[in-house]
């Protein structure tokens, strides 16, 4: 418990002349201190630094029915393929046919976000379609070789560039011989 304890510290004469003991209180203050410490332990045990934050996936239904069509001057293909990734816009025969299947990765400097702000921009510049930026779609199609880490990096990058369509899609027989061959 707290306790006052009384300390001398001056002496004066009263008018009858006799020394009259003045005594100052100090308070002791360990228990306010403890309480303290116990409060700060207390909020720290029970306060969430961070909570957790799962990512939201919506999967298509399964359908029968042939799925809108797309322009292919709007789609930009990445292909994960364990060591390497690929990417390239619209059609996978016609971009190889030109030669425009090129190698990237998820650097900042160089990676596949340069390329998606790059393509947003050509798009927002372009009359191709209405929704400017928004109308890009982003596939992703991981490689047998491709894991899960890779995957999610891909998909914080359409998080990271607003990219409003994209899609998990798995690679055709020519996109995996490609992935396979390098």
């Amino acid at each position: 418990m707290a306790a006052i304890s009384e300390t001398q510290t001056n002496r004066t004469r009263s008018r009858s002349g006799a020394k009259l003991k003045r005594h100052t209180t100090r308070p002791d203050m360990t228990p306010m201190v403890d309480l303290g410490f116990l409060l700060i332990a207390f909020f720290v045990m029970t306060t969430e630094m961070s909570k957790p934050f799962v990512a939201k996936l919506n999967m298509p239904k399964e359908s029968n029915e042939n799925p809108p069509p797309v322009r292919q001057s709007t789609v930009l293909t990445l292909l994960v393929g364990g060591e390497k990734m690929y990417y390239y816009i619209g059609n996978y025969k016609e971009a190889k046919a030109l030669g425009e299947i090129h190698e990237t990765s998820f650097s900042v400097k160089d990676g596949i976000g340069k390329i998606i702000r790059e393509r947003q921009d050509w798009l927002s510049k372009s009359t191709v379609t209405a929704d400017g930026r928004a109308g890009l779609v982003f596939l992703i199609k991981p490689g047998p070789e491709s894991n899960y880490q890779q995957v999610i990096d891909a998909l914080d990058e359409t998080q990271i560039n607003n990219v409003k369509r994209f899609m998990i899609v798995s690679p055709d027989k020519e996109e995996l011989a490609l992935m396979h061959q390098q």
